[in-house]
């Protein structure tokens, strides 16, 4: 599907992965394609979203503060901390003998260890119609390609993700974010 995706609306794909795994979530959802529309300020998206009030900065505090972010490991500090034992001085004392970062995880490797290269983080149901009314938004404007704006309105035109519900919480008005959006992209 992403073959007529102008390099900017694939970006913004990519970035919302990479915001999927930044935030250590199983998916990713609306909210993540927010953010990645989000992430470069040059693009349509972001400065159209940015007029109405809303940037990065700010939808990304909203998914944390709603989503939060999965745990790094299964170890709980205060639970340790409450047997006398101060995580931060372990980690100290290991990275002066194996250097620094020893005990950070690898990315390519699962919490067993177990090599997972490639591993792909899935589109939720609601993102993946997300990029489905982009290529109708695209289709129905007889677009050549599917900007990021497409994307934007298919964000909109979705309306009940976590996305949707951030942009709203944030005061965008919708209505007239689409005639700008569409205006802009024509």
């Amino acid at each position: 599907m992403l073959e007529r995706f102008t390099n900017e609306a694939r970006q913004a794909v990519d970035l919302a992965r990479e915001e999927a795994r930044r935030l250590r979530h199983e998916h990713v959802g609306t909210e993540h394609l927010l953010l990645g529309l989000l992430g470069r300020p040059e693009t349509l998206s972001a400065q159209v979203l940015g007029d109405h009030g809303l940037d990065h900065d700010q939808a990304s505090a909203a998914v944390t503060r709603v989503l939060g972010t999965s745990p790094v490991g299964d170890l709980d500090a205060d639970a340790l901390e409450s047997i006398g034992i101060d995580l931060s001085t372990v980690r100290e004392k290991i990275e002066s003998v194996f250097g620094p970062g020893a005990l950070d995880r690898d990315p390519h490797r699962d919490h067993k260890g177990v090599l997972v290269s490639g591993r792909r983080i899935m589109f939720t149901r609601r993102a993946r119609k997300v990029l489905e009314l982009a290529v109708r938004e695209s289709i129905a404007m007889q677009s050549g390609d599917i900007r990021d704006g497409h994307v934007l309105l298919g964000l909109i035109r979705e309306g009940e993700g976590l996305a949707a519900r951030i942009m709203a919480d944030a005061g965008v008005d919708f209505p007239s974010l689409t005639v700008e959006v569409r205006r802009r992209l024509t």
